[in-house]
């Protein structure tokens, strides 16, 4: 840890587990801890372990599991509290009992009835008490944005000379503004005498939708931990978004001059693993980790990006864990962007022709939001266009099943007559059948995306299969239709193959 390094306590199982509807199991809880893991965040709040037994375990589960990364559970500072958090951090590596107590006037006056003597006294009395467990005791100043500023740096003093290791500096229903948070974090650096025994850490909620502002605000003032969520759920409007206070940090280097540990490839993965658990969707323009973080439309901005990215991009995608930006097709992209898309779909087509496919592509962008590559296939006339039966399907046998794994067969018939068999496993049919594929093909290709959509009504319908295949750092399209969607998705892998195959021949 360096002075420049700022410390991501991630409370996603705890605080962000309180989202209204988020509710998750032990074995979920146990899954995202894992994937946390692979994010490399310093610190995991696993929970509040007095709040219920299930809550208990999966501190314990997440305590014994996880390694090389502290694990925090929450209490209250009451004896009992922090008692039960210090048996289920018994296994933990790194274990961390986080106290919390109110120390506002509000709180204080409507909540806890007590004065400010008594508020002191309980607070150094709770870290006292987690100290008996373990060495690394947190301490949080619960609404301290609300707190009377001479009353702030008085409990922070007394819980730091009480071996607190770390104060963390609430603003608990974001109510703060990032200037007068700041200013708060700057007041503790200035006042509080033996602040520099103990960590600064901020934890802000995004009631007036200010969590991030605030936390960055609180970075650049000295703070050296930022408590945070995926995808910023927790109570109300949520907590700090973590994918956005480290990729802030990491993107602005120059001013915030701070690094953070967070392995940026995984966020994409720990975002959705959070948002499939949970059921809390991530809204489509959420910064970093949704759906049209990177993605372009604008016709401007589509040839500004594919001429330079960093245009209209000031991060790679690729660095946060998507495959690669994305130009969403639509009435207002411009001929740049659809010349791009018709190369990564593997054909050529003449000055001649690509005018009368765009004049065409322009008449159905009015029609449509988005604008797929099927269409695209569609307006240049693919199904007219010859493709070379350089591979034939001639069978394909599939098995699979709870108690299986999955493994599939192709026969393909070459050019010469020849036929070819094989059979691979995989992690399920589709994947199994496209290895065998490239088994027989000798093709390698990488399944960049995968789309089945009915043609027709009815039990029986005619399935479509679209997908894009990566083959030699070009992406090639292929479509099928057949009742059979196993079968379909044969013939639509094969389609692509074929294109590649035909475009070596030549």
């Amino acid at each position: 840890m360096t002075n420049n390094n700022i410390i991501i306590f991630d409370t996603t199982l705890r605080d962000g587990e309180q989202s209204p509807g988020a509710s998750l199991d032990i074995n979920e809880k146990v899954q995202i801890a894992r994937q946390l893991a692979l994010l490399n965040v310093d610190v995991i709040e696993a929970g509040f372990p007095v709040s219920s037994p299930g809550d208990f375990e999966s501190v314990s589960r997440i305590a014994r599991e996880i390694r090389g990364i502290s694990v925090a559970g929450l209490a209250r500072a009451v004896e009992k509290d922090i008692d039960s958090a210090a048996r289920a951090l018994e296994k933990a590596e790194k274990p961390r009992i986080h106290v919390f107590l109110a120390t506002s006037e509000i709180h204080r006056k409507y909540k806890l009835l007590k004065a400010k003597e008594e508020i002191v006294h309980l607070a150094v009395k709770g870290v006292a008490h987690a100290l008996k467990y373990v060495d690394d005791v947190e301490f949080s100043t619960e609404d301290a944005s609300r707190t009377e500023p001479d009353f702030l740096i008085q409990v922070v003093e007394a819980v730091i000379d009480a071996g607190a290791k770390t104060v963390n500096i609430p603003d608990t229903v974001g109510y703060a503004t990032p200037d007068q948070y700041a200013s708060i974090i700057r007041g503790l650096k200035e006042n509080v005498k033996n602040i520099d025994k103990a960590i600064i850490s901020v934890h802000c909620h995004n009631d007036l939708g200010l969590a991030v502002a605030n936390s960055l605000a609180a970075i650049k003032a000295g703070a050296q931990q930022v408590e945070c969520t995926i995808n910023g759920i927790g109570e109300r409007a949520g907590n700090a978004a973590l994918e956005e206070i480290v990729m802030a940090i990491k993107t602005r280097h120059d001013f915030y001059q701070r690094s953070t540990r967070i392995v940026t490839k995984e966020l994409i993965a720990t975002s959705r693993l959070v948002s499939t658990l949970t059921g809390l969707r991530v809204q489509r323009n959420k910064a970093i980790v949704g759906e049209n973080a990177f993605a372009h439309q604008s016709g401007v901005h589509q040839d500004g990006v594919i001429k330079e990215r960093t245009t209209y991009e000031i991060m790679k995608p690729e660095d946060v864990g998507y495959l690669k930006t994305k130009l969403v097709l639509g009435k207002l992209s411009g001929r740049n962007a659809f010349k791009t898309r018709i190369k990564e779909l593997g054909y050529e087509l003449s000055e001649k022709e690509f005018e009368r496919a765009f004049e065409e592509f322009k008449h159905i962008a009015d029609k449509k939001k988005e604008v797929f590559d099927e269409d695209i296939e569609a307006i240049i006339g693919i199904e007219k266009m010859e493709v070379p039966h350089i591979f034939q399907l001639e069978s394909l046998s599939i098995s699979c099943g709870p108690t299986t794994v999955p493994t599939a067969g192709v026969r393909l018939k070459l050019q010469d007559g020849r036929l070819v068999d094989n059979t691979t496993i995989g992690d399920g049919p589709i994947d199994a059948l496209f290895k065998a594929v490239d088994l027989s093909t000798g093709i390698p290709g990488k399944l960049q995306d995968y789309n089945i959509r009915a043609v027709t009504s009815g039990k029986d319908a005619m399935g479509e299969v679209y997908v894009n295949v990566e083959v030699d750092g070009k992406t090639i399209g292929g479509r099928a239709v057949s009742t059979d969607i196993i079968e379909a998705s044969a013939k639509a892998y094969l389609n692509a193959i074929n294109k590649v195959a035909a475009m070596k021949q030549k």
